[in-house]
């Protein structure tokens, strides 16, 4: 009876083993080349021949429509009502920055990795810590010193009474480093956490560029496919972890 159990447990622990590779297969593959579901973004990537502008590097794999990266580049656009211009005029070299997170934001189809649900009345899911490559980050904070903002965080806490986003009471208008007083600050904090600043180096292959090059291809596939592995990997030990543990109960039990 107890041989009969044993092998009934063996088949079992077999079952669970495959059934823990299949599921890291399959999240690995469900992190990869996705959209967000979130206000402007479509349900799957696909080609968008005409993306404006800055969202152009992303017309053949596209999270985005064209009339999105159209309304992109406006002041203050139908996208979200927001007001780049909230302490005075934004400085050209700094609002191209602003403009590419954006495309990035609603174009990538490579975010996968980073995305998690929310309960938020415009969306139900958004990016968190994505890894922002080195040069993009400082860049972005280099172009804006001499811009002016009256908030470190973008995402809340704004007045929206006269229909798009104005400084709270009682928040002053300074130089963006007053804010901002790091490269890492920006980028990890002016939208709750969306990014965080990488160590990394565009084309090293571990860091999301938010420019590139589309003649060169999009660099972010080689970066979404190697998180899309570690996240998978993790998660295959975990599985492994509890079938170790089951097995050495097993051992206790015929033994």
């Amino acid at each position: 009876m107890a041989h009969l159990m044993a092998g009934q447990w063996l088949l079992l622990l077999m079952w669970m083993a495959e059934c823990a590779q299949s599921r890291a297969t399959r999240a690995r593959t469900e992190l990869l080349n996705v959209c967000m579901d979130a206000k402007h973004h479509k349900e799957k990537p696909g080609p968008e021949d005409k993306l404006h502008d800055q969202c152009s590097p992303w017309k053949t794999n596209a999270c985005c429509s064209t009339n999105t990266s159209q309304e992109d580049t406006k002041d203050i656009s139908y996208l979200y009502r927001f007001n780049w211009n909230h302490c005075g005029t934004m400085t050209p070299e700094c609002k191209r920055h602003f403009i590419q997170d954006t495309c990035l934001y609603e174009c990538s189809p490579n975010l996968g990795p980073w995305i998690q649900q929310v309960d938020q009345s415009w969306r139900k899911e958004r990016i968190l810590d994505v890894p922002l490559c080195k040069e993009d980050c400082v860049l972005w904070w280099e172009d804006c010193k001499s811009s002016f903002t009256c908030k470190s965080n973008w995402l809340k806490g704004w007045n929206w009474t006269s229909g798009h986003n104005e400084c709270p009471v009682g928040a002053s208008c300074h130089p963006f480093t007053f804010y901002f007083p790091t490269p890492a600050v920006l980028c990890e904090k002016i939208w709750s956490h969306s990014y965080k600043l990488s160590n990394y180096s565009r084309g090293s292959g571990r860091c999301i560029q938010m420019w590139f090059d589309p003649a060169q291809g999009n660099p972010n596939e080689e970066v979404a496919r190697f998180y899309a592995e570690v996240m998978s990997g993790a998660g295959l030990r975990e599985a492994w972890l509890l079938v170790c543990s089951l097995s050495l109960v097993l051992f206790c039990v015929v033994s």
